[in-house]
């Protein structure tokens, strides 16, 4: 059945309606075990293999706080410039799904860890928007439910539901934004530039790989319209488990348009969630959202407040790495390049492959351009990113060091990227085996010189009239005769020094 949902364009809703968005995003933590047993968080095990009566929550079972969790809260908070508590707990988050075998979800309510903070966020076009954080709370995954026998993976129209409970227990923070407003038209824009800083933030301090299309981090995309000049916020939609920064963006458009069209038709938002679809970018309803009081929270009466001390607390934040956009300028001036050089190689997912390179003794200059040349189009004909190339940052560095020596040129060193992406060897060992050094040997390159100019006189003749582009033909034919392994420049020396032509 296809479900089909009237949209004003997306102009004729920013027209008459300011967004509102909201975002709260999930990120699993890569303790080694879960945060409140000592079971494995290991990636790939048997289902239902990584579980024991606490995970399961069973009669008798009692919880323990996973130190290494909350130390990676508090890194998490305070670089997000929050204020870190002194003190807080864990609430019971009391819900019936079948995914939850305790019934109830360890969460924090009233009393996050961390709170009060921002997050600054570089557009496309390099201005910075501040997005505003709420809190950011520690709490535990839910196992995972596959719903078999459907044609969509969801519960409607399956035959059956198989549970996995190993994931139930694994470490996750909670980030949530204030209301984000003034954004206007660039609100999509920057819930992906959000999300996008928020991983890479996640990444730098070492907590998690936020590997989005894994599940290690996730987003609910809120979203609300107010008509224009007006302060009061509209019913809010929940879209759940947004997976990728493309979607994220796209599910805040549709939204916007789909809220539009209610609210222009006279019809009432209904505060619910709802499932975006990756293939045609659009959401359709899932359930009526609950309130905070459904969920009939109360203090966890099985796990003692957590009080981290304010020397734990500096000894964390003196401990902190250069955080993504401060490392982004940095790099900025560094190498001379301009916001929108900087965006490009963010997009291409290129910043770390080229840190690494020129780590390696590359330049700045030659790292960005083979990463973003020869190894970006390789990777784009793939269909994979960069870092899943068959050819390491160091491999790269020694083929712009074979360039810078004279052993290679251009031309030969895109062989040379070619046979080790196909697996051939190191650098060195692609150039032994499909001899392609530069011919340095004067000799053989006064030769096919020599040879050029006899079998092209016509042009040899203009050259000596003065016409030094010409001398490009020559220097063509030299190419060819060297399979382009001759010194592109000194064969043009070599031309115009025997036709007796200056380069000036």
């Amino acid at each position: 059945m296809t479900i089909t949902t009237d949209l004003v364009s997306y102009e004729d809703a920013l027209a008459s309606y300011d967004p509102v968005m909201g975002l709260e995003v999930h990120v699993e933590l890569g303790t080694k075990t879960k945060m409140f047993c000592g079971c494995s968080t290991e990636l790939g095990a048997e289902p239902n293999s990584q579980t024991c009566p606490t995970c399961l929550g069973l009669p008798g079972s009692l919880p323990v706080v996973n130190a290494t969790g909350v130390e990676s809260a508090i890194k998490i908070g305070l670089a997000l410039n929050c204020e870190i508590a002194e003190w807080c707990r864990f609430a019971r988050k009391n819900y019936f799904y079948p995914d939850m075998p305790k019934n109830f979800q360890t969460s924090q309510y009233d009393e996050p860890i961390a709170f009060n903070g921002y997050l600054d966020v570089q557009l496309e076009d390099g201005e910075t928007f501040r997005v505003e954080i709420e809190r950011a709370h520690m709490e535990e995954d839910t196992g995972k439910s596959t719903h078999v026998g459907g044609a969509t993976g969801r519960i409607h129209g399956a035959s059956h539901s198989l549970l996995d409970y190993n994931r139930a227990g694994i470490p996750l923070i909670e980030i949530v934004t204030k209301p984000i407003v003034g954004a206007g038209e660039r609100a999509p824009e920057v819930a992906r530039a959000y999300v996008r800083e928020l991983r890479e933030l996640i990444r730098a301090l070492g907590v998690s790989e936020a590997r989005m299309e894994m599940g290690q981090m996730r987003c609910d995309v809120n979203l609300s319209l107010m008509p224009k000049g007006s302060e009061k916020f509209g019913t809010r939609s929940e879209t759940k488990n947004v997976n990728s920064l493309r979607s994220v963006e796209r599910a805040a458009r549709f939204e916007i348009q789909r809220h539009a069209a209610v609210l222009s038709s006279g019809g009432t938002i209904v505060q619910e969630t709802r499932h975006f679809h990756e293939d045609t970018g659009s959401t359709t309803s899932g359930r009526v959202k609950e309130e905070a009081e459904d969920y009939r929270y109360f203090p966890e009466p099985d796990l003692v407040p957590v009080a981290p001390s304010r020397e734990w607390v500096e000894v964390i934040r003196a401990g902190l790495p250069e955080l993504p956009l401060a490392r982004r300028n940095r790099l900025l001036a560094e190498w001379g390049i301009s916001a929108t050089d900087m965006q490009a190689i963010l997009n291409a997912g290129a910043l770390d492959p080229i840190v690494a390179t020129i780590e390696a003794g590359a330049d700045a200059a030659s790292a960005r351009k083979w990463w973003m040349g020869e190894l970006a189009r390789s990777a784009n004909e793939s269909g994979v990113s960069l870092d899943e190339l068959a050819i390491t940052p160091a491999q790269v560095a020694r083929v712009t060091e074979l360039v810078a020596k004279g052993d290679l040129n251009d031309k030969l060193a895109r062989q040379v990227i070619e046979g080790v992406l196909a697996g051939e060897g190191t650098p060195d060992e692609v150039v032994d085996k499909r001899g392609l050094k530069v011919v340095s040997d004067e000799g053989a390159l006064a030769a096919a010189v020599d040879e050029a100019i006899a079998g092209n006189p016509g042009v040899a003749d203009k050259i000596r009239g003065g016409k030094v582009a010409a001398a490009g033909a020559l220097v063509g034919a030299v190419m060819k005769a060297t399979r382009g392994q001759a010194d592109a420049a000194r064969v043009k020396e070599l031309i115009l020094e025997k036709l007796g032509v200056s380069e000036g």
